[in-house]
C-alpha cells in the first residue's frame, strides 16, 4: 500500500469476534450476524461468504464509492468470495496468496494465538480445499518472506497498469494508436 498511492483497501464486513489489536472500521467493519443477513437480503454485498464459521462480505456501496474514485482496489477475499466476482465478469485480477508450505500456515495460526487447536485443524483442512483453487488464479504469490510477496504484488499492479487494453484506449484518445 505504501508503494502504490492509488491502491486502495476495501474493509471487509464480519460477524467474527474482534482480536487482540484489531480496529473497528480499520482492519474489519464488525458486525452482528442479524446486521449481517439483513444486508445480504438487501442485496449490499458484492460477494459474501461463510467461512470458518463467520461470514464475510465486501460492501458494494464501498467498492463503488473506492471505483468512482478512478483508484485501484484491494480486496482480501477467500476462494468463494472470488468465484462470486468471477461469476460477475468484473474487470479484475485475481491474485492467491499461498503459503511455503502448509506447516508453515500451522505454525502461523497457532502463533497468532486467537484460535483454538480445533479450529486450527478446521482451517487447515479448509486451506488444503483453498490451495486446490489456485489454479484459476490470474498469479499465485507464495508468502515465505514478506519482503518478497509484497515485491512480487507490487510488480503484478505495475504490469497490470501497462496491459494493452487499458493503455490503447489513452494513446488512442492522445491520437497515437
Amino acid at each position: 500500500m505504501e508503494r502504490e498511492p492509488e491502491l486502495r483497501h476495501s474493509i471487509s464486513y464480519t460477524t467474527r469476534a474482534i482480536r487482540p489489536k484489531e480496529q473497528n472500521g480499520i482492519d474489519y467493519n464488525f458486525i452482528s450476524q442479524k446486521k449481517f443477513r439483513a444486508m445480504v437480503d438487501k442485496d449490499e454485498f458484492i460477494e459474501w461468504a461463510c467461512v470458518h464459521d463467520n461470514y464475510y462480505g465486501t460492501s458494494l456501496a464501498d467498492i463503488e464509492q473506492l471505483c468512482a474514485c478512478g483508484t485501484d482496489v484491494l480486496l482480501d477475499i477467500d476462494v468463494q468470495g472470488a468465484q462470486q466476482l468471477r461469476t460477475r465478469k468484473l474487470d479484475a485480477v485475481f491474485i492467491f496468496i499461498a503459503p511455503p508450505t502448509m506447516e508453515v500456515l500451522c505454525q502461523r495460526l497457532q502463533q497468532r494465538d486467537s484460535d483454538t487447536p480445533e479450529t486450527i485443524r478446521i482451517r487447515m483442512e479448509n486451506a488444503q480445499q483453498e490451495m486446490a483453487q489456485a489454479p484459476v488464479y490470474d498469479y499465485i504469490v507464495i508468502n515465505d518472506k514478506l519482503a518478497d510477496a509484497a515485491e512480487a504484488l507490487h510488480a503484478i499492479i505495475r504490469a497490470e497498469h501497462s496491459r494493452a487494453r487499458r493503455i490503447l484506449p489513452l494513446l488512442t484518445q492522445l491520437g497515437l494508436a
